[in-house]
């Protein structure tokens, strides 16, 4: 049996080496443009101009004694509210947030990038599905680019029907994970041990849902707009605004940690870093910060919540206290600092196209608690 032959017969069976190649080569070469993004590595091409050959790399320009980690996340079940609404080309915000934030909020800077994206077939060059997934790739290279993160290389795969999806029709579900490698120095780490009585909460703005909670935000538009919701008209624009792309946070939290000044020295004093993903207020900043050191937060003057967002929690009759559990309500991310530097935190914010703003403060009561007042329905939340 030829070569052909056999690829015929695979493609047949689903998977179409020839198509894939051609799709991993462009892949490549988005990797490759992003090889100077970051100051701090240096990519040695050993390939001989293949996208499948070795690319080893070293780190340059961070401080003596660095240590390096890395963080596996990816975009959950998001996609399938992402290719509801057909924004495959913004879907690379999502992944970065969930990876690089995973290594800013211990004060590391993310760096590399290495990605799997899995699909169901990637189509036929030129054609439609083809060029959504070129499109999400595609972004992969700009949000790279604007993170000052390199993408090394990654894998693709059709994985036919494996590849879950309530839209089971769809030529274009896409399931994106990867590995974030970053650097760390003892020097540099926030770990929340300083935090104390009497410092701010700063809340980092956020205009939709992140990835986290999809599952019930699925639930939601299955209960306002029916069993196949993204076949609803009603539930277009609702679906497009259930996609919005996290907001990254990274850059400026890691310029104001003094990542990317020549002597590394932090702009401001960080005592600690939530990124409000799952479990959100009571998991992140409740149990995993606060009350391990008997402290407490006031928190009385949140973002409101994006509309859809209220509107999803009013769809699923989810209450007060269980939507700043499932979802953010309207922050991404939180940072401790002292009283006196918030002025400047929130300024800064705006060099980088964020929204900042004191939101709560740290106290210390005889109880651990966090007191949350409401914007879904002006409650008051207690987590104990």
């Amino acid at each position: 049996m030829s070569k052909i032959t056999k690829r015929k017969i695979y493609s047949q069976d689903g998977v179409d080496v020839e198509e894939e190649s051609s799709f991993s080569s462009f892949a490549g070469s988005i990797c490759k443009a992003s090889y100077k993004n970051s100051p701090f590595v240096d990519i040695h091409d050993l390939s001989g101009g293949s996208f499948r050959g070795p690319r080893p790399f070293t780190f340059k320009n961070l401080p003596k004694g660095y240590l390096i980690e890395a963080s596996t996340d990816g975009i959950g079940t998001k996609g399938i509210i992402i290719d509801a609404a057909k924004t495959h080309h913004l879907a690379a915000y999502d992944l970065i947030a969930m990876t690089a934030s995973d290594i800013t909020r211990f004060g590391g800077v993310p760096l590399i990038f290495i990605n799997v994206f899995d699909v169901s077939s990637v189509g036929n060059e030129g054609d439609k599905v083809s060029k959504t997934y070129k499109s999400a790739i595609s972004g992969l290279g700009d949000v790279a680019k604007e993170s000052k993160i390199v993408v090394l290389k990654g894998e693709t795969a059709q994985m036919g029907n494996a590849i879950g999806s309530e839209i089971k029709d769809s030529k274009t579900k896409l399931n994106w994970s990867g590995t974030m490698i970053g650097a760390y120095h003892k020097d540099k780490m926030i770990t929340g041990e300083s935090i104390a009585a009497g410092q701010v909460i700063i809340a980092l703005k956020e205009n939709g849902f992140r990835s986290n909670g999809i599952s019930s935000v699925r639930k939601a538009l299955r209960e306002k707009f029916g069993e196949k919701w993204w076949k609803n008209p009603k539930a277009k624009e609702n679906i497009k605004l259930a996609a919005t792309p996290s907001v990254l946070y990274d850059m400026f939290v890691n310029t104001l940690h003094g990542w990317f000044s020549k002597d590394f020295k932090p702009e401001i004093k960080i005592h600690s870093v939530i990124h409000l993903s799952g479990g959100a207020f009571k998991e992140k900043l409740a149990k995993d910060i606060l009350f391990p050191k008997k402290l407490s937060a006031e928190i009385f003057d949140l973002w409101e919540p994006p509309q859809i967002m209220k509107d999803c929690a009013k769809w699923r009759k989810i209450t007060d206290l269980e939507f700043y559990e499932v979802w953010h309500g309207g922050q991404g991310m939180l940072l401790i600092i002292d009283e006196k530097d918030a002025d400047y935190c929130i300024k800064r914010a705006k060099d980088f196209n964020i929204k900042a703003k004191v939101v709560g403060k740290i106290t210390k009561e005889k109880s651990p608690q966090v007191v949350i007042n409401s914007k879904l329905n002006n409650k008051k939340i207690i987590y104990k």
